[in-house]
């Protein structure tokens, strides 16, 4: 299969709590949706503490395009979640170029060095994968990594994805 990403308009997030906004920006941004942050955050809602629940970012997602739903993963085993992700992202990229929004809760896991431990929760958008490596693609617009978009091993999406879920 190889590789296979999907185009986004990439931005940033312009605040420091906005990683909500700024996923379902660049989701939107892949079917041709086009809203601000501002407006994404307005719709979440996001205030100072950030967006609450991934349920909030499903919401938006189906309300523009209609198709998406939680995944919530609180006490399923890093197995399991490694084969619903390589599932999600196989699917969704291949079929009909989806895109998936994860949540994740990095107190106490070992999460990549792109990831700063001090969050409590932070969004980021799943644009492609690799089959060759089992790898994803991140665009991440908080800015952790040198650039906003980086290569996570399917195994270390799987282990940042419980006990939050994500959107697809």
């Amino acid at each position: 299969m190889g590789v296979k990403t999907l185009n986004i308009d990439f931005q940033y997030q312009q605040t420091g709590y906005w990683c909500g906004p700024a996923s379902v920006h660049n989701v939107l941004s892949a079917r041709g949706v086009w809203i601000t942050q501002q407006q994404a955050a307005d719709e979440l809602p996001t205030d100072v503490d950030g967006t609450d629940w991934i349920g909030q970012v499903t919401n938006v997602l189906s309300s523009h395009v209609g198709w998406y739903e939680t995944k919530e993963m609180p006490n399923d085993p890093v197995d399991r979640v490694i084969r619903v992700a390589r599932g999600v992202v196989a699917r969704r990229c291949d079929d009909v170029g989806h895109e998936c929004v994860t949540t994740v809760d990095v107190e106490g896991d070992v999460v990549p060095e792109q990831i700063a431990l001090r969050l409590r929760r932070h969004y980021f958008t799943v644009i492609g994968y690799n089959s060759d490596n089992q790898q994803v693609l991140i665009a991440d617009s908080a800015g952790f990594a040198p650039t906003g978009m980086y290569w996570l091993s399917f195994d270390q999406l799987a282990t940042l994805i419980p006990p939050k879920g994500y959107s697809a």
